[in-house]
C-alpha cells in the first residue's frame, strides 16, 4: 500500500462528525474550569496555606492558558470541519496556538493540599492537551517543539516558578 493511500485516523476524526465529541469535551472543560475558578475555587483558595496558595495561583494561570489554547485549536478545527476555513488557513492560524503549557508535578510543595476538584480539572486539561497535541502532530505533520515535559520533576525549577508567580513575573 502506498503512503498516499494511508488514512490518518486523527485526520478522519478532526475532519468528520466524530470531531464533535472532542470539541464538546474541550468546551465543557473550559466552562467547568471557569465556573470553578470564579466560584468554589475562589472560596477554597482563601483557605490554603501560603505555599499552596502560590501554587494554586500559578496553576490557575497555567490552566487558563492551556484551556484557551485548546479552545483556539478546537475552534479552528471546527471551522475547517464546517468548511468555513481551508486546511491551509487553519494550518497558518494554528501556528499561533501553543499546545505545550506545562504544569507542576504531583510532588511539588503544596500539590497535595490543592483542592481535589482543582487537581482533577488540571489533570483533565493535561490529558486533553496531550490528545490534541498528538492529533495535531499527526494531522499537520509538524510537531511543536517540546521545550519541557508537560509535568516537570525539577524541584528547583518548581520553586523558581512559584517565586516568579508570587512576584508577578510569569
Amino acid at each position: 500500500m502506498e503512503s498516499a493511500e494511508l488514512v490518518s485516523l486523527a485526520e478522519r476524526r478532526v475532519f468528520s462528525s466524530s470531531f464533535k465529541p472532542l470539541y464538546d469535551e474541550g468546551m465543557a472543560l473550559v466552562e467547568e474550569a471557569a465556573e470553578y475558578l470564579d466560584g468554589e475555587g475562589r472560596a477554597e483558595a482563601k483557605r490554603l496555606s501560603r505555599v499552596c496558595a502560590t501554587l494554586y495561583a500559578a496553576e490557575s494561570m497555567r490552566l487558563t492558558t492551556r484551556l484557551m489554547q485548546l479552545a483556539s485549536w478546537l475552534l479552528l478545527q471546527r471551522a475547517a470541519n464546517a468548511g468555513e476555513m481551508t486546511r491551509d488557513q487553519v494550518a497558518a492560524e494554528k501556528a499561533k496556538v501553543r499546545l505545550d503549557t506545562a504544569s507542576a508535578h504531583d510532588g511539588a510543595p503544596g500539590w497535595g493540599e490543592l483542592p481535589e476538584r482543582f487537581r482533577d480539572i488540571v489533570q483533565h486539561s493535561l490529558s486533553l492537551q496531550s490528545l490534541v497535541r498528538r492529533m495535531d502532530d499527526e494531522v499537520y505533520g509538524q510537531p511543536q517543539p517540546a521545550a519541557r515535559p508537560l509535568r516537570t520533576t525539577n524541584p528547583v525549577s518548581d520553586q523558581i516558578t512559584l517565586l516568579n508567580t508570587a512576584f508577578g513575573r510569569l
